[in-house]
């Protein structure tokens, strides 16, 4: 299975790693009993946010190459795994080097989705899954023609008037 040993893990702890500028040292809850420590320069990690974590002896796919995660020592900190990236979970967008986040609705220990999920609380819809990743200011650009199609739509009626209304929902 591609995805053994990678879980959900919320951060509980998060201290910058002493004379490391980006590091920092989390304590993460995988619902094994115990926190594991996990050294990472993601800077999308804050305490509480809920993470992907690669759990040691789990294998990612680094740079296009499969390697097994070990216990690493990082910034003079002993790491036991590591925090993925969209990219190695095989998700569109979210930016490698940021951390994979999830919603709350996920439970340490849980297994990531096969998808980006939206961390707005709604459910995913397939068409946002698809597009390539996008700056910030692209996304609103593009929230904002979504908003006008839809509103264009429910006043032309039609099959596109079936669309708009979905969305005011």
């Amino acid at each position: 299975q591609k995805m053994a040993g990678i879980v959900v893990g919320v951060v509980n702890a998060c201290e910058p790693v002493p004379n490391k500028d980006k590091l920092k040292e989390l304590k993460v809850d995988v619902g094994a009993g115990e926190d594991l420590t996990v050294v990472t320069n993601a800077p999308n990690v804050i305490l509480g946010v809920r993470v992907v974590v690669a759990t040691i002896g789990s294998k990612v796919t680094l740079n296009g190459e499969e390697v097994e995660v070990k216990e690493a020592n990082v910034g003079g900190v002993k790491s036991a795994g590591m925090l993925c990236d969209s990219t190695m979970l095989g998700w569109s967008g979210g930016g490698a080097g940021n951390a994979a986040l999830v919603p709350d609705t996920f439970a340490p220990g849980d297994s990531p989705p096969a998808s980006r999920p939206r961390m707005d609380g709604k459910a995913s819809e397939k068409k946002e899954e698809e597009a390539p990743a996008m700056s910030a200011k692209d996304k609103r650009k593009a929230e904002r023609e979504a908003k006008k199609a839809a509103k264009a739509a429910s006043k032309g009626g039609g099959e596109d008037a079936e669309k708009g209304e979905e969305e005011k929902s």
